[in-house]
């Protein structure tokens, strides 16, 4: 791969962001309770939040195998789930390089071209912006989050305003429909701007990844993965919430809620999640469940760096098996 001033800037502005959002969210805490903090953590809950990452990993390889089986059907379970670890050992050095890496170890394969693979991660990460949507309106209305939005900032925000809630929903709805209509009519002027065309871009990638889920073959299976994949997160999630006393107040629906509050930590583009898990996380604890800036930070580093622990084993181990089956492939053949 071509190294080019442009990337090698872009490369160190993340590390640089990263930085700075690590520096704020440990700022003004004190390592004495930090030690202490993490002394406290039941370790064991940990071991089993990482298993169960580990299962998630393995049950996305199965489900994104399913999605290639119309590309090719000699494509192995263990092929699709070496690249998908090696995906996320890729991201911790350069973030979103991961998707690319996969389709490209499976197109090494011979079994599938990279455009073809490359479909699949279209598909797949559809569905996952979909059930993550559905997580969110679930987290709205029925956890502590719903109700600090409501009490913290929705009754201030009308009482600000003095104006009727019911009135502002039906003036939202309509204003949605209007702009709906507008881009309708006028969609071929839209779609040659940049943003519009981007914008338009992303939707029909979006509706066309969701319907897709549901006309291919063995969808049984594949609803079943995508159910057991987001199930494996919040177990993941409440696993490390049993870790530590200072928060086992935290239910099965706090569990849910700081799952999504941490994958938006992974999404910020720097080096795996660093920094903006830790910041995000810790800075959400504090107003919404009253949580102590030094707990949060904590819970954050454990739950944060012990996933990192099992991407980086899952991820060398999977380097080291594609290399050496990829090397009996090719020996074979040479035969």
């Amino acid at each position: 791969m071509k190294v080019t001033v442009k990337s090698v800037v872009k490369y160190l502005a993340m590390l640089i962001l990263a930085g700075v959002l690590l520096y704020f969210a440990f700022k003004g805490l004190k390592w004495n309770d930090f030690v202490e903090g993490l002394k406290s953590c039941n370790f064991w809950w940990i071991l089993a939040s990482m298993g169960t990452g580990i299962i998630a990993i393995i049950l996305r390889g199965l489900r994104w195998r399913l999605m290639m089986l119309p590309l090719n059907k000699s494509i192995t379970n263990r092929e699709s789930y070496d690249a998908y670890a090696i995906c996320y050992l890729s991201n911790l050095a350069l973030p979103r390089s991961g998707e690319l890496v996969r389709c490209g170890i499976i197109a090494k394969t011979g079994k599938a071209t990279f455009e073809g693979v490359l479909g699949t991660v279209v598909l797949e990460r559809s569905w996952d912006l979909f059930v993550s949507c559905i997580i969110i309106f679930v987290m709205v209305f029925f956890t502590r989050f719903g109700t600090f939005l409501v009490d913290k900032m929705w009754t201030p925000l009308m009482k600000n305003l003095h104006f009727n809630a019911i009135w502002l929903v039906v003036l939202l709805v309509v204003l949605i429909f209007i702009i709906y209509y507008v881009l309708k009519k006028n969609k071929s002027k839209v779609e040659k701007t940049k943003l519009g065309s981007k914008v338009m871009k992303f939707w029909r990638g979006l509706v066309c990844g969701v319907k897709a889920g549901f006309k291919m073959k063995k969808k049984g299976y594949f609803f079943i993965y995508t159910i057991l994949i987001w199930g494996c997160y919040w177990m993941t999630s409440l696993f490390t919430i049993n870790a530590f006393p200072s928060v086992q107040g935290l239910d099965l629906m706090d569990a849910l809620f700081l799952m999504i509050v941490g994958s938006f930590g992974w999404l910020i583009p720097v080096q795996g999640g660093f920094g903006a898990y830790h910041f995000i996380v810790s800075m959400t604890l504090l107003p919404v469940y009253g949580i102590a800036q030094t707990t949060g930070v904590i819970f954050a580093t454990i739950s944060h760096e012990s996933q990192i622990v099992i991407m980086i084993v899952c991820g060398l181990m999977s380097l080291l098996s594609f290399s050496l089956y990829n090397k009996k492939n090719l020996k074979q053949s040479v035969k």
